[in-house]
């Protein structure tokens, strides 16, 4: 193929995960893009519910249309206690992955100057004046690129940063009986059995007797299938769930380490999403944090002489992910007397601004103390000093 065949873009979105499709919409909804081609790439169609994202807001957000269900109160439990939490001034909300797709594209694709194209990539190559993107089937270059398939050896082989993984089993069942509480979402249930690691249960009910339940760990290696769902089956007994329906099933593992990505990004192609770093460490929430950093890129982005490589700026958050991960990394199992020390009797909209990183010192001192101290003391002079 010549070079008279490759098509040139201004801008070209490598994936079309849930980064890539925010920064794109929010491209379009600025109205400042619209002299630019847009190409995205992505082997997916999108075209399942093939995952469901949750995050917390206090006021109304442009994903609004698309909540599919929002809780005022959240469940947090271990073996000993149970604690229900008002979380006002905070909504629990969730977002079904199809519903996001349809949204999104449904916009794209009234904007000539965006395409979509179901390829799947096999070479990225920047050069001076361009980078250039090929796929199975075409050759492409672009002035930008943005890159949010995540590359999991970066991460795994390299020992400085620990790499854990939150993975996961969900079912949305149907029970014949009325076992959920449709009102309050179950955020954290350790009661079941840890087994040396960080083990949860997760549900979202949407009625009585329909809900989505999900097995849940924070370890660094991935169960057989039959563990997950021997667990939930297991769970929706002792809920008293006798005969139920297994409507939809959906798994997940998302890498949760404070490794800089960022420092992959060049004068021409920037790592987004999970690919970028923008994944919460701490606790594998993506939704929140990529709708604000989609914002800050669309932002940089009308800047004149924007330097890709200077788009990340590493805050304190980072390093308080790293302690944790650093502790969980080194012994697993104290997941639950961790997270349990902080829900306990920790101010659950305190917890959940420090958890967006929009908190000041003083308030990040209020969460950070309701933690065991001397295994957090133990851990930052273990980091300092290894």
């Amino acid at each position: 193929m010549n070079s008279s065949q490759i098509k040139h873009f201004d801008y070209i979105f490598t994936g079309t995960g849930l980064s890539a499709l925010m920064t794109v919409y929010k491209m379009v909804l600025s109205g400042k893009f619209n002299d630019k081609s847009i190409l995205l790439l992505d082997e997916n169609q999108k075209k399942t519910n093939d995952r469901t994202w949750c995050f917390w807001i206090k006021e109304e957000t442009i994903w609004n249309s698309i909540i599919s269900k929002k809780w005022d109160s959240a469940l947090f439990a271990n073996e000993n206690f149970k604690r229900n939490m008002a979380l006002i001034p905070y909504q629990y909300c969730q977002i079904k992955g199809l519903d996001f797709y349809n949204f999104v594209f449904d916009i794209l694709s009234k904007n000539s100057n965006i395409t979509f194209s179901i390829e799947r990539v096999t070479d990225i190559n920047e050069l001076e004046s361009h980078v250039f993107v090929g796929t199975e089937a075409n050759r492409f270059t672009c002035d930008y690129l943005f890159n949010s398939i995540y590359t999991k050896a970066l991460a795994q082989n390299q020992t400085q940063y620990p790499v854990l993984q939150q993975h996961f089993i969900g079912w949305f069942v149907k029970t014949e009986t009325e076992i959920f509480n449709p009102e309050e979402a179950i955020f954290m249930d350790f009661s079941v059995e840890q087994k040396g690691n960080t083990r949860f249960m997760y549900i979202l009910p949407v009625s009585k007797t329909e809900a989505l339940i999900e097995y849940t760990l924070f370890s660094e290696n991935l169960l057989q299938t039959e563990e997950y769902e021997n667990a939930i089956q297991n769970y929706l007994h002792q809920l008293g769930a006798k005969q139920f329906e297994i409507v939809e099933k959906e798994r997940g593992s998302i890498p949760m380490t404070c490794y800089p990505f960022w420092k992959k990004n060049t004068k021409r192609v920037l790592n987004i999403g999970t690919a970028g770093g923008w994944t919460k460490a701490s606790t594998g929430y993506t939704f929140r944090n990529s709708d604000k950093k989609s914002s800050q890129l669309v932002d940089f982005l009308q800047k004149e002489n924007f330097k890709m490589s200077s788009f990340h700026k590493k805050n304190r958050f980072w390093f308080y992910d790293l302690l944790l991960l650093d502790i969980l990394h080194r012994n697993n199992e104290l997941g639950s007397s961790i997270f349990s020390s902080l829900f306990k009797k920790g101010d659950p909209a305190l917890i959940f601004k420090f958890l967006d990183e929009e908190t000041n010192i003083m308030e990040d001192l209020r969460v950070i103390l309701k933690c065991p101290k001397t295994l957090f003391i133990k851990t930052l002079l273990q980091i300092i000093f290894r």
